[in-house]
């Protein structure tokens, strides 16, 4: 049967083409216009997401309260900084203590101590004689006065340090006059903030199927329909919740941010990783004074500064990509065989063997170090857009995370607890979990509301605790 084209037509009771159903594209609507719809989503990043950081280093644990209170013990022995007040008269005030923490009549020196003193290119024996609040007498071993070591008269900045290394007394002599030496500690508290988030999608648009092929973040692979979109706000919600833990700083005074009042309004900050360790921990831009990455005696540096803390032999370092092809270039050059080109001939090591020239860890002094990409610091919509736009110490490459847990007093329960030194509080009660909390709301599907939409939301409530911060160093 021949088919005419025709510019209008009847519809056919049947499949089949007719003389009666067929269109005529010619007039008005050219074949070649019509879309060649590819209905599988190109996937152009890759994984899209960043978080998982803190599943690796870190714990989730559930509070009541609106803030997290803990401390951490002070240092065993009893060093301070301290400026020379009055060199005739022997004289010190005593600053803070060599963490930067305390100050003032904090310290814990007494009458009767023997202590060191360096300052000024000078290291003097001596022992304390009188205290008066934060300033101490002391009565040099070797020297009259501290002025014959050359020590300025009036030096009112905490250039010089003291030292307790013991003490000494004299034949039948009682304890009046010496206070007791009890130990420091000192209170951390952060609060957890709110974070919130929400999909809607509108009637009209929900009752307008259009299927796409995709393989999205959260697992929702498959054919999907408005369902992709919503699958995306949840998944770049939760890489919200892991970076408002790291990125987060508390609100400072004079901030035109208003604070929290009786009633609850307003915004109060919270304190995150990278906030914590600049406030309490390590920047190697400091330590080092350049890249912590290209050559050995720069890590000597940072282990010299581990030393004189902690001394956790485990640590992970999660760094960006430059860091992490800088440190293996730095452990290939320590090769001799490799100086010149790479050898092959043993242990089956032959030519056409591919090989591997990255490296997931070394060993320096008594340290191990386990090296890991960190997709937050090159993805260019997160970090890796930051960093490259920042000077000087503000671009973060890296971050030394020590391993294992730590041991702290939680006053809430009023007991010493084991927890790993990054753990997230989320608040929590028997009737209510502010983990990761979501709702559907409107009149698409469950109707709850005269609302012609689906609303999805989401909402957490958290913060980081960031134990033993002087165990943790920014590689910036």
């Amino acid at each position: 049967m021949a088919i005419t084209p025709r510019s209008s037509f009847q519809a056919a009771t049947i499949q089949a083409v007719t003389s009666e159903n067929y269109l005529d594209f010619s007039d008005g609507w050219a074949q070649q216009y019509l879309p060649d719809l590819m209905e599988k989503e190109a996937e152009v990043y890759g994984k899209r997401t960043i978080s998982g950081f803190l599943d690796q280093v870190g714990a989730e644990e559930a509070m009541a309260a609106d803030q997290v209170v803990w401390s951490e013990q002070g240092r065993l022995h009893l060093s301070y900084n301290c400026a020379s007040l009055d060199s005739s008269a022997s004289t010190l005030t005593i600053g803070t203590d060599i963490d930067g923490q305390g100050g003032g009549t904090a310290h814990a020196i007494r009458i009767g101590d023997q202590v060191l003193i360096a300052g000024h290119g000078q290291t003097i024996t001596a022992r304390v004689s009188n205290v008066a609040s934060d300033v101490v007498t002391v009565q040099p071993y070797g020297f009259e006065h501290m002025d014959d070591a050359g020590w300025a008269v009036d030096d009112s900045e905490d250039t010089n340090t003291i030292m307790v290394f013991g003490s000494e007394n004299a034949k039948g002599t009682s304890y009046v006059g010496v206070t007791s030496n009890k130990p420091s500690f000192t209170r951390f508290t952060n609060k957890p903030i709110i974070l919130k988030d929400k999909y809607e999608v509108s009637g009209s648009d929900a009752s307008q199927i259009g299927w796409v092929e995709v393989s999205g973040e959260e697992g929702q692979n498959g054919y999907l329909w408005y369902l992709k979109a919503a699958g995306d706000t949840r998944a770049r919600f939760s890489d919200y919740l892991e970076m408002s833990m790291i990125e987060s700083e508390k609100v400072a005074a004079g901030s035109a941010i208003a604070l929290p009042t009786d009633g609850g309004a307003g915004t109060a900050g919270t304190e995150g990783l990278f906030a914590a360790i600049k406030s309490r921990g390590h920047q190697s831009s400091g330590v080092t004074g350049v890249n912590a990455a290209t050559d050995l005696a720069e890590f000597d540096a940072i282990l010299a500064e581990f030393d004189k803390n902690g001394a956790i032999e485990e640590n992970m370092m999660f760094v960006n990509r430059a860091t992490a092809l800088a440190m293996d270039d730095m452990l290939a050059s320590m090769n001799s065989y490799g100086a010149g080109g790479t050898s092959y001939g043993v242990f089956d090591n032959d030519a056409d063997m591919a090989l591997n020239l990255g490296f997931s860890g070394f060993r320096r002094g008594s340290y191990d170090f386990y090296k890991s990409d960190w997709k937050y610091l090159n993805d260019l919509a997160t970090r890796g857009g930051i960093n490259a736009a920042a000077t000087g110490g503000e671009a973060i490459r890296g971050v030394v995370i020590p391993a294992g847990v730590s041991s702290v007093y939680d006053e809430n329960l009023g007991k010493n607890l084991k927890r790993p030194f990054l753990h997230v509080r989320y608040r929590a009660s028997q009737t209510e979990s502010r983990k990761l909390k979501t709702w559907t709301t409107g009149s698409v599907g469950a109707t709850t509301s005269d609302l012609d939409a689906m609303t999805m939301n989401f909402l957490s409530e958290r913060c980081l605790v960031t134990q033993g911060a002087n165990n943790f160093m920014l590689l910036n």
